[in-house]
């Protein structure tokens, strides 16, 4: 064995003071996510999100050390843009980041211009959920559009929309990157402008997959996300996904009734999406025309 994994996210000097009992490499659970985050990334906002996240990461892991990054270097946790240099020391990193920062800030720039545009012609939409949810495969089947999809960890890193019509309203959907229990803090900050997509919704899609034994807790984890974005009042569909895989369907009653503007459906066999357009129908004229427009003017002054 090379390699010790900790399922819980590890301060440096605990990081530091295992490896020197151990004699051996010690990852936390922050580290295995960096490193899937860095196999995901392929355009160049996701690549400089990563990149930036991995640099918040390792900054404080090298206090003390007294050795250079190459410590860490090779294998598991260290994968990806940002790790292209062996020998980072401290002051190099916060160039790094200063950098990524800025490189960021106009990628946001640029976003931002487009949300306007959106905003004056379209519903905004996103669809957000745990994980390997389905929300890929979702936004596919509302679109009619091929969408990359896999059923796999943090499949989507960068947002990914699409305009689908429904009745007489064009709605644009956005596919987010996938929630997490215990989100790690440098994850959350990278990925600030991923996650604004969220913030300047109209209506927030949380999709659950139904088929998994945990998944009140992932949607707990999910609310709580949303909370902290200031999300959690936003209006909301509640869309039970992989209805397929469930062995008995009657327990999805239980589900939907206990929760308004909810739904069963299928996402990958396209089961139930005219009922998912139905309940968003009823939604919208739930939610009053007026705070719309009064919320759509708000984001346009920010």
């Amino acid at each position: 064995m090379d390699l010790v994994v900790f399922n819980e996210e590890l301060s440096p000097s605990q990081t530091r003071n295992l490896e020197n009992e151990l004699d051996i490499k010690v990852i936390d659970r922050s580290g295995i996510i960096l490193d899937i985050f860095a196999q995901r990334a392929k355009t160049k906002e996701a690549k400089v999100q990563v990149a930036l996240a991995q640099s918040y990461y390792f900054l404080p892991r090298l206090v003390g050390k007294g050795v250079h990054l190459s410590r860490l270097g090779g294998g598991i946790g260290t994968r990806g843009p940002g790790e292209q240099a062996l020998e980072y020391d401290r002051r190099r990193i916060r160039k790094r980041i200063s950098s990524l920062k800025k490189e960021l800030l106009t990628i946001e720039k640029e976003r931002k211009e487009q949300r306007k545009k959106r905003k004056r012609d379209f519903l905004l939409c996103s669809i957000v959920g745990y994980t390997n949810a389905g929300k890929s495969t979702l936004l596919a089947s509302l679109s009619d559009e091929v969408v990359h999809s896999d059923d796999k960890l943090f499949t989507t890193l960068d947002p990914l929309s699409r305009r689908v019509r429904i009745g007489d309203c064009d709605v644009i959907f956005t596919d987010t990157v996938g929630f997490i229990q215990d989100l790690p803090t440098c994850l959350f900050s990278a990925f600030r402008a991923t996650l604004e997509e969220i913030v300047l919704s109209d209506i927030v899609l949380h999709i659950v997959d139904i088929s998994n034994p945990n998944f009140k807790n992932q949607m707990a984890s999910c609310e709580r996300i949303l909370e902290e974005l200031s999300c959690a009042s936003y209006p909301r569909i509640i869309v039970f996904n992989k209805i397929d895989l469930l062995s008995d369907r009657d327990i999805l009653s239980c589900f939907t009734q206990e929760y308004p503007h909810s739904i069963g459906i299928s996402a990958k066999n396209k089961e139930n999406i005219n009922g998912l357009f139905l309940v968003f129908l009823n939604l919208l004229k739930s939610f009053l025309p007026h705070n719309l427009e009064n919320r759509r003017k708000g984001y346009l002054c920010m």
